[in-house]
């Protein structure tokens, strides 16, 4: 692997992952997530907060930065560096890059989403029939429970089960496992409100939030 390469492609990712979608919609509504709601800038509190345009809208830009950085953004820099654009490895690594970007964006001090969209977008690049299995996860857990956290955080098990009970190479395995465990610890406050009683399923009233100054 070429160390340079390597590099800017984990620096353009993490560019592109930082981007940080939630947030810049909600000023443009006059609105600041990180003070409203749950105070995420992810998807899931765009929807509760900025309604259900808006939060469909976050959901497939935070979702399209991470299959961008996997599946464009890394072909283009590895380009440069005259490098095969279908080497994985350096896929694997602008997909960590992105995840790492939308959860610990620059542009907020560090303060991002949970990665759920994002990580989804990277696995639909790297493996697709993965990512479809965790989204099927999700959508069945979801329609069960109502919790948006519990399907995320059932996705997450769901993804690096199935990457591991496939044909894929050790780093693709310990990689999803990782982000996997992210995705869960990033959950660590909707799983304390779950065991508390008091996590708000899809559909339950929000406070109606102040405009941002």
């Amino acid at each position: 692997m070429n160390f340079a390469a390597c590099i800017a492609v984990a620096v353009v990712a993490y560019l592109l992952g930082s981007i940080p979608t939630g947030y810049l919609v909600g000023r443009a509504k006059g609105i600041d997530l990180r003070a409203a709601g749950s105070g995420n800038v992810g998807a899931t509190n765009a929807l509760r907060i900025l309604g259900k345009p808006a939060g469909i809208f976050v959901l497939a830009v935070d979702g399209l930065k991470g299959y961008a950085a996997c599946a464009w953004a890394c072909d283009a820099v590895l380009k440069l560096f005259g490098i095969a654009a279908d080497e994985e490895l350096y896929q694997i690594v602008a997909g960590v890059g992105a995840v790492l970007g939308h959860n610990f964006t620059c542009w907020l001090r560090f303060r991002g989403g949970k990665g759920v969209a994002t990580s989804a977008g990277v696995y639909f690049a790297l493996a697709p029939l993965a990512a479809g299995i965790a989204l099927g996860t999700w959508a069945v857990v979801f329609a069960i429970s109502r919790y948006v956290s519990v399907a995320s955080i059932a996705a997450a098990i769901a993804l690096p089960a199935t990457v591991w009970l496939m044909p894929n190479r050790l780093t693709l395995r310990l990689v999803t496992t990782a982000l996997a465990l992210l995705v869960i610890w990033k959950h660590k406050s909707n799983i304390g409100r779950l065991l508390n009683g008091t996590e708000k399923r899809m559909g339950d009233k929000q406070p109606v939030p102040e405009v941002a100054k």
